[in-house]
């Protein structure tokens, strides 16, 4: 019934698309208790289960490790950002519970959970980025071990093609003449722009002309909301008393904020001993109370969902209410879109200064790009879009498939 599969592995998420005999492609969906998903979270999370006297190592994947997780953070190790190593020879094997996993047998698993109800699979095709993640990345050995992770879930059949490519190929079915485009492809944890020149009918030829890419994407903007908005309710920001002297609240009790699961890991008794010691002489121990709260009992990745809903909400609206409540804490706050962008002003001009450097790759100006194509998620971020149409004229931006359209594109690729 279909003719390929496309696999985009990504950082935070993964997506599934299948490519079908009379040329229409379909994005496959993950079944949860809750509801039908197109994305599927890109981590895993082990356990050892004790039954009959015996320990056994037990695993889950996707939505289902992020709640085996929460249930019991401390007795748990989650996995989370795998592809991020696949082009560090550095990174050979890790010990989980005492067994040893090579990178590509973790990733293995991943696959295998991902891939469960596309059996029997047809020829696969896989993104992989135009350049891997790292600052020593060995790029030819991260595509090697991408196709060895597949193997190890039993995948042989298996191709790879850029990611950018992958994302521009339904744009560039519409072309009637060659045409340089710019990709923004941003994902949770990293942004990745490339030059392309696209022939047209999408079957045609791409090269590729340029890139650049920089580790700032939605997780960051999440954080500038919670650093702002969240952490100073929280005692961030705040003073205690130490011998008569007046001491700002530690910043470390906030570092779990930069990713949800961290705030977890805070758990450990001598950590909530020092927010409790902290909290006795503190200018608003209240505070400090809610948060020692909010980490004892891992509302980490409920509070990051309620924030990345607010940003979402705010691609629509000129301002929105972010609203969280644990026990005694409620958090009901008007965020405007004119505050959040200010927070993340550094950040977007990281962004744009990425963007030139890959413009400047390829040897063009920015009129020299015929057409900017935007994906992922932050691309509906109204600041960031405005970011291109400041270089590029906004005639020239198309979007369309924020989510999905790599995996489409490479399930299109898997049937030329």
């Amino acid at each position: 019934m279909f003719k390929a599969i496309g696999v985009d592995f990504g950082t935070t998420n993964s997506v599934v698309a299948m490519l079908r005999d009379d040329g229409t492609v379909v994005t496959h969906r993950f079944k949860t208790e809750a509801a039908l998903l197109d994305l599927f979270r890109t981590v895993l999370c082990f356990w050892n289960d004790e039954s009959g006297g015996r320990l056994a190592l037990r695993h889950a994947a996707g939505p289902a490790a992020i709640d085996a997780y929460l249930d019991d953070p401390l007795d748990s190790r989650l996995i989370m950002s795998m592809k991020t190593y696949l082009a560090q020879r550095t990174f050979t094997e890790t010990r989980i519970f005492g067994r040893i996993f090579t990178l590509e047998r973790m990733i293995g698993w991943f696959l295998r959970d991902l891939l469960r109800d596309c059996w029997p699979i047809p020829a696969l095709v896989a993104g992989r980025p135009v350049r891997f993640a790292g600052e020593f990345a060995d790029d030819a050995f991260g595509a090697a071990r991408l196709i060895g992770s597949f193997a190890d879930a039993g995948v042989s059949d298996i191709s790879l093609a850029l990611e950018p490519e992958a994302a521009g190929m339904r744009f560039a079915s519409g072309l009637t003449e060659a045409a340089v485009v710019l990709i923004g492809d941003f994902g949770g944890g990293t942004s990745d722009f490339s030059i392309l020149r696209f022939e047209p009918g999408g079957g045609g030829g791409v090269t590729a002309l340029g890139h650049a890419g920089i580790g700032i994407a939605g997780d960051v903007f999440d954080y500038r909301i919670i650093d702002r908005a969240i952490s100073p309710r929280l005692g961030k920001n705040d003073t205690y008393r130490v011998m008569g002297k007046t001491m700002p609240v530690p910043v470390e009790f906030y570092a779990g904020f930069a990713r949800w699961h961290l705030l977890s890991m805070m758990r450990a008794p001598r950590t909530m001993r020092a927010i409790d010691d902290v909290a006795r002489t503190a200018e608003h121990p209240e505070r400090l109370r809610h948060l020692a709260s909010i980490i004892e009992d891992g509302e980490g990745y409920a509070l990051y969902q309620a924030v990345s809903s607010a940003k979402a909400a705010l691609s629509r609206a000129d301002s929105t209410e972010l609203r969280f409540e644990h026990k005694d804490f409620t958090l009901n706050q008007t965020i405007a879109r004119a505050d959040f962008e200010a927070w993340i002003a550094p950040d977007l001009a990281r962004i744009g200064a990425t963007v030139d450097q890959a413009v400047m790759s390829a040897g063009l100006s920015h009129a020299g790009i015929d057409k900017v194509f935007l994906t992922g998620g932050t691309s509906f971020v109204p600041a960031v879009r405005r970011l291109f149409a400041e270089r590029f004229g906004n005639a020239k931006l198309a979007g369309g498939g924020e989510f999905v359209s790599v995996a489409e594109g490479l399930a299109i690729i898997g049937g030329l």
